[in-house]
């Protein structure tokens, strides 16, 4: 369906706004490399994600077992100290498989974006999410919101050349309500992720019933 603008523009005899973003991605294959680019290291950090949640969840696992065992031998203060460091696993787990259902929403818009060409309303949302995650994974993997960084910085930059050569402004581009959605979603599936994962821990005493409350609470 042509819209208004377009035939407009037909008809004044001006290239479309769809034939502008083809001419952007043909005239100027930094824009095009630095998605490829951003793409393929996002997707590696998914990766690197799934092996350390894997040990994590292995550490996990460990000191579940100490605490079946201490509270097996009426140990209830050595169980809630396991129970303790549980709890905090789990919290990281769940900030780091946060990170990973994201990124890996953000490298499927990224291949619509190399696909289609449409940059301004497939990048916007991108910037947005990426930023907000080198903010949860910083205090965890510190290298990894710095690469993180870097990214953001290299998608923002496309952003705007973007709008400046299609003459499409670019506004706030981290006030995307879309990039909130994209989080929140990825918060939902997190949750069900811990929750099939992640066996209950034994009820113990009230100061462990803390405790592991930060695993299934809000980022």
């Amino acid at each position: 369906m042509v819209s208004l603008s377009d035939f407009e523009k037909r008809w004044a005899g001006g290239p479309t706004v769809g034939e502008k973003f083809k001419e952007l991605f043909k005239k100027k294959e930094p824009i095009k490399q630095k998605i490829v680019m951003a793409d393929y290291k996002i997707r590696a950090m998914v990766s690197r994600l799934d092996v350390f949640i894997e040990r994590l969840r292995e550490r996990d696992r460990t000191l579940f077992e100490r605490v079946v065992d201490a509270l097996t031998q009426g140990d209830e203060v050595r169980a809630t100290m396991y129970a303790n460091e549980i709890a905090e696993i789990r919290k990281m787990v769940k900030q780091l498989t946060i990170t990973q259902v994201a990124l890996e929403q953000v490298a499927l818009r990224l291949d619509t974006v190399l696909t289609m060409g449409d940059i301004m309303s497939g990048l916007i949302p991108v910037v947005g999410v990426v930023k907000e995650l080198r903010q949860i994974i910083k205090g965890i993997m510190p290298e990894m919101s710095l690469e993180l960084s870097e990214i953001e910085e290299g998608l923002r930059d496309v952003v705007i050349s973007a709008g400046e050569a299609l003459g499409m402004p670019t506004g706030d581009i981290y006030a995307s309500p879309e990039a909130r959605k994209i989080l929140e979603e990825a918060k939902i599936v997190a949750e069900q992720r811990m929750k099939e994962k992640f066996p209950e821990l034994p009820a113990l005493g009230v100061s462990q019933q803390k405790a592991t409350a930060p695993a299934t609470g809000s980022v």
